[in-house]
């Protein structure tokens, strides 16, 4: 995808997370690695339901400016970050999602086998230890998940996932507080009850059939 159609993309990304709540104003930053190597990433200080593509800020990958107007995110470091130990990432999505950002201010991961999709999807979703934010705390923080994981809650802080574009880090951002949501209505109803191990065997072996059957790889990790 070039550089132009990237910006269209963060654009309605950022659209997206205003509209379906997972971001109050300024909140949130999204980015994405072009086929250059440069990264383009929300500026800080503006609303992300109304982010226009003169409100991208373009970086090398040591974060000096190659373009745009005013200051990238103040989480910037946290994407470069993700983007230097995920060769195979190109969109970073942070967001503040109620139900999920809830779980991370309770500092408590969304890591149990309730749901299908989820398991499949995203798999376990742990719990960051609280960092400053807007400081280098935070790429700390996610050091010992971010090889292994495609999305995290970071305490008292939010969420943030990555993928292979800004759409598909944004849809995992939706999975995650859908998760959330759910996990908090089982909690009300007396607590969820998990997939057992021999329900999570079958699950993933019909999943593996079905992408065998569609000559890709499983949707899972």
């Amino acid at each position: 995808m070039e550089g132009n159609a990237i910006r269209r993309e963060i654009v309605d990304v950022c659209r997206r997370l205003a509209a379906a709540r997972l971001v109050a104003a300024t909140d949130g930053n999204v980015s994405a690695r072009t086929g250059e190597g440069t990264i383009l990433v929300t500026r800080s200080g503006v609303a992300k339901g109304e982010v226009t593509e003169a409100d991208i800020v373009e970086l090398a990958p040591d974060g000096a400016r190659r373009g745009g107007s005013g200051e990238p995110s103040t989480e910037i470091g946290m994407h470069l970050f993700v983007y230097r130990e995920r060769p195979d990432v190109h969109a970073v999505v942070h967001a503040h999602p109620p139900y999920a950002t809830g779980f991370a201010a309770a500092r408590v991961p969304l890591d149990r086998p309730l749901l299908p999709e989820v398991v499949l999807g995203l798999g376990a979703i742990p719990v960051a230890p609280y960092a400053t934010p807007s400081t280098p705390e935070v790429a700390a923080s996610i050091a010992p998940f971010v090889r292994q994981y495609n999305a995290l809650l970071l305490a008292n802080h939010g969420a943030v996932t990555w993928g292979d574009s800004p759409l598909d880090a944004y849809r995992r951002m939706e999975k995650v507080e859908h998760a959330a949501h759910i996990a908090f209505v089982a909690a009300l109803l007396g607590g969820g009850r998990e997939l057992t191990p021999a329900e999570l065997e079958k699950l993933r072996a019909a999943a593996a059939a079905v992408a065998a059957r569609r000559s890709g790889p499983p949707p899972y990790p």
